[in-house]
């Protein structure tokens, strides 16, 4: 078993640094099914020196590949990686992600496990994800119920052999937003059978910066962009599934609606709460309340999406 992790990056180089060297310091000695493996790493169009960095320190990393595209979004990044990919099997993780030591062996022991009570390679692992802001030491995170994800399959930390990504067909590049690429693969994987079987010994640590109101207008114009990509993904499936998963049904308007008091409980009348909130030193308690007008912006974006689609077919 020879794995492909592959990575796509953008602007996030201090982490990304983390990321690699993690990956670079894989225990493997007691390993007899792991035959080798390598990083494809995909630059996404960086501007922060990445590229820079990573020839000054090649000899840091003797397991990368390092692969340059402009500007085009993960799909795309994550579709050169397994076109560049020499592994049988692809392992995905994001940039951002602090692995484990046992990170790879965990991943082979359960493909192995599986592959003899299935019977076949029609599955693929999933490990865990566990979110953190402890930037000096992002693995000393514990496991918390917000970091459980119901997902079937998800580019954070999961891996599948290679040919099962080219039968599906790779990553929708029309995804040119934010969200939905590697889940509604990830539908296209559940209709060629494919199992998900749970890895929670794969851990990952994934870092992002302690929730700030500095970061709220970007958050918005995420959940903005996932409600219009959310309309793409149900264009492709138009099935209840996808619909729950977008949070396109009355169920989700009725709920967000009644949280956020019809917006009225918003970025502006909230901040005095949620920076209370991060004085106290809580920004993920913060983070998951501004996340009841992040859902409603969501909804909105999914319904407002969704009649431009009507308005358009129409015509």
């Amino acid at each position: 078993m020879f794995f492909s992790v592959v990575i796509p990056t953008y602007n996030r180089l201090p982490i990304l640094q983390k990321c690699l060297r993690a990956l670079e310091a894989q225990d493997l000695d007691d390993q007899t099914t792991i035959t080798g493996y390598e990083i494809v790493l995909v630059d996404d169009g960086s501007t922060d020196g990445t590229l820079d960095w990573l020839k000054v320190h090649q000899e840091e990393f003797p397991h990368l590949r390092c692969f340059e595209q402009d500007h085009a979004g993960p799909a795309a990044a994550r579709n050169l990686g397994v076109e560049q990919a020499s592994g049988d099997t692809i392992i995905f993780i994001d940039s951002d992600l602090v692995v484990l030591s046992n990170f790879l062996k965990a991943h082979s022991n359960a493909l192995v496990k599986a592959n003899k009570q299935l019977g076949s390679d029609r599955f693929f692992t999933y490990g865990a994800v566990i979110n953190t802001c402890n930037f000096e030491n992002p693995t000393a995170e514990p496991y918390k119920i917000t970091d459980f994800s119901a997902a079937f399959f998800a580019t954070g930390n999961v891996a599948i052999p290679k040919h099962w990504l080219i039968q599906a067909g790779l990553f929708d590049t029309g995804f040119q937003l934010y969200g939905w690429e590697d889940l509604e693969l990830g539908v296209r994987l559940k209709n060629l059978g494919l199992k998900l079987i749970k890895c929670p010994e794969a851990v990952g640590y994934h870092w992002h910066p302690p929730f700030a109101l500095q970061q709220i207008d970007n958050l918005i114009d995420k959940e903005i962009q996932r409600g219009r990509m959310g309309i793409l993904f149900y264009q492709k499936h138009p099935t209840w599934e996808v619909k729950m998963m977008i949070q396109m049904t009355w169920l989700h308007r009725l709920l967000w609606g009644i949280l956020s008091v019809n917006g009225l409980f918003n970025e502006k009348t909230s901040a005095p709460l949620l920076q209370w909130l991060i004085n106290l030193g809580k920004p993920q308690l913060a983070l998951e309340i501004a996340r009841i007008f992040l859902n409603w912006y969501n909804v909105k974006a999914v319904y407002e999406a969704y009649s431009q689609m009507e308005t358009i077919q129409t015509k």
